[in-house]
């Protein structure tokens, strides 16, 4: 009983899923009209082409019999007509070739086209989005689905070609007898419904095994990957991971055999019924050739027809099955286009204020991340004036990070409003917003680029202009790094690509670094970008951030306090709370929490 209810929703997926083809058919066009209507043009022209050979067959071989009947030559046209078969031979071998020019150039440019869609859409998206492991899976289905899904889109094409040519041969049999086609329909229609089952259980156990398949993926990267290596020999993870893959794999194989024997036996059971319709056909119009009521022609004729219409039909069925099938699994890709971030400029949004004036002002701002019920900030108030230099501290989790994604709207607040100048930060276009903002993460990237190319994704429009990169390579030190390296600016960073040079830590933040000082924004933020660095090194990347800074509005976070003493104003927090705020002089002299932190790192030093 439950496997006749997976059934029957399997059909209404089905049939459901194949409201998918139009959305897919406009990115297929999309993607090159030319060649779409070469290729659709193309084979139309191949769907004829069956039909007209075997009516000139039938009419050379009607020809011969009557020539050996009667003792006469052929009649006139005779070789005319072989000339015909000879021409349109060769047009047939030309046209399947120029189906496959067409197809190669439509695979080409439909994956750039998609996988160009997929990365542009999934940039887009919000940031809790990334931090949604359902979101995962569905991005990773999509980046799939954007690629694969080739074999659908020529299986459309293969359709209407197979439609015209079986729409004709069977026009011409009915003409004989329509239930020789009825014959044929009712061999061929059980091997579809056979088909589109196991076309539906294979959709189903692709999705089940989406998420496990992510971990066979994550074991495979970690197996190889430069940063796991050295806990993987120290700790002797080798053969854990091994263990944990193979048995992840196994159980994908299992499933997977087990779908293919199922669908073994009951496919070939289904295609003796196939076979048996179209031998049933063809053992009619023998015995009416044989009878005298048809010619030798006419038998060849319909013998063709019969078998290319019988070919025809199981290739219909079986690939409009696989379209079916294909368009289950589009669900996912049509679905990833539709997701829309919460995030986003509003129509008729304001331009970034060109200077800041009144500054960034939090009001009673809330902040929860999506799906947790743990309150992050709670009724934050505060100020970052334009040219202030202001400090976060606290300890992990207290929301100082969370305050730099919301200034950067990343996120927006779960309750209360930030104000830009006084206007809500909501009102403003994200985009021109983030030109005036210059960030550098903790968890920076670390791009396997040129250093150039490394330097310039902070300003991206200027990666050719080597003189403004070099300054701001002087501005974090990271002119000292680039002289180091073989090729300078054109050397590959990284190891995976040839030629690629990794650098140290340190080095690498002061490269991420560059990008913030090539922003040239009017707000700049640091979120603890130098934790890899020593603290003399630090000290040294702070002072420098401080007079480079000088005018500009600075947000920094740092744990340690020879850096943040630096700022014009501290705000310390706690459980997403400002508890003190000031100069690092009127906090050490509260003896508050600021004081408390301070002597503990001090007395580290002593």
């Amino acid at each position: 009983m439950a496997e006749q209810q997976n059934s029957g929703i399997g059909w209404r997926e089905r049939l459901s899923a194949l409201g998918n083809v139009p959305a897919v058919l406009k990115i297929v066009w999309d993607s090159g009209p030319a060649v779409v209507v070469f290729g659709l043009a193309s084979r139309l022209l191949s769907s004829l082409l069956p039909v007209a050979l075997l009516w000139i067959t039938k009419l050379i071989i009607d020809g011969i019999v009557h020539s050996v009947s009667t003792h006469r030559p052929v009649q006139p046209g005779f070789w005319s007509l072989v000339a015909a078969e000879f021409s349109l031979a060769v047009l047939t071998s030309v046209i399947l070739r120029a189906i496959d020019y067409a197809d190669s150039l439509l695979a080409d440019k439909y994956t750039r086209h998609v996988s160009i869609q997929v990365m542009n859409h999934a940039a887009g998206l919000d940031l809790s989005a990334y931090e949604d492991p359902v979101f995962y899976d569905r991005l990773e289905r999509a980046r799939v689905q954007a690629t694969d899904r080739l074999g659908m889109i020529q299986a459309i094409g293969r359709l209407i070609q197979q439609a015209i040519t079986t729409l004709i041969l069977s026009v011409s049999i009915m003409l004989f007898s329509p239930w020789l086609m009825l014959l044929l329909v009712a061999g061929v229609f059980p091997a579809f419904i056979g088909e589109s089952h196991f076309a539906f259980l294979g959709y189903a156990k692709n999705f089940r095994q989406t998420p496990i398949r992510r971990q066979l993926d994550y074991l495979r990267l970690l197996s190889g990957s430069k940063e796991a290596a050295k806990e993987l020999k120290l700790f002797g993870l080798r053969t854990f991971l091994r263990e944990r893959f193979t048995q992840l794999s196994d159980d994908i194989y299992q499933e997977n055999v087990a779908l293919s024997r199922r669908k073994l036996i009951a496919g070939s059971l289904l295609s003796v019924v196939g076979t048996m319709g179209y031998y049933s056909a063809y053992v009619f119009v023998i015995w009416r050739t044989v009878a005298g009521v048809l010619s030798i022609g006419t038998l060849t004729f319909l013998a063709g027809a019969i078998l290319q219409a019988s070919s025809n039909i199981q290739q219909m069925f079986s690939t409009l099955a696989g379209i079916a099938d294909q368009a289950l699994f589009l669900t996912d890709l049509l679905a990833f286009f539709e997701m829309e971030p919460a995030v986003r400029s509003r129509p008729n949004a304001l331009p970034a204020p060109r200077p800041i004036v009144r500054g960034f002002e939090f009001r009673n701002v809330s902040f929860r991340y999506p799906g947790s019920p743990r309150l992050v900030l709670d009724n934050l108030n505060f100020l970052l004036r334009p040219g202030e230099r202001l400090a976060l501290i606290g300890e992990n989790g207290q929301g100082k990070t969370t305050i730099v994604k919301l200034i950067t709207r990343l996120y927006d607040p779960s309750d209360g409003r930030i104000l830009l100048d006084g206007i809500d930060l909501r009102e403003y276009d994200i985009e021109d917003l983030h030109r005036e903002m210059g960030v550098i993460f903790q968890d920076f990237m670390r791009y396997e680029m040129t250093a150039r190319e490394n330097i310039a994704v902070g300003r991206v429009e200027e990666i050719n202009n080597l003189e403004l990169l070099q300054t701001a390579a002087h501005k974090s030190m990271a002119d000292h790094v680039v002289g180091r390296l073989p090729r300078r600016y054109e050397q590959m960073l990284g190891r995976r690509f040839d030629q690629g040079l990794d650098l140290s830590g340190g080095e690498w933040q002061k490269v991420a670094l560059a990008r913030a000082y090539l922003r040239d924004a009017q707000l700049l933020i640091l979120d603890e970008p130098t934790a890899a660095l020593d603290a003399r090194s630090e000290f040294e990347v702070f002072r420098r951030f401080s007079e480079l800074t000088a005018g500009k509005t600075a947000l920094f976070i740092s744990h340690r306090f020879s850096t943040v003493r630096m700022a014009d104003r501290i705000v310390v927090l706690d459980n997403g709370r400002i508890i003190e705020e000031g100069s690092h002089d009127q906090l050490a002299a509260l003896g508050g929490r600021y004081a408390e932190m301070f002597e503990m790192q001090a007395s580290s030093y002593r």
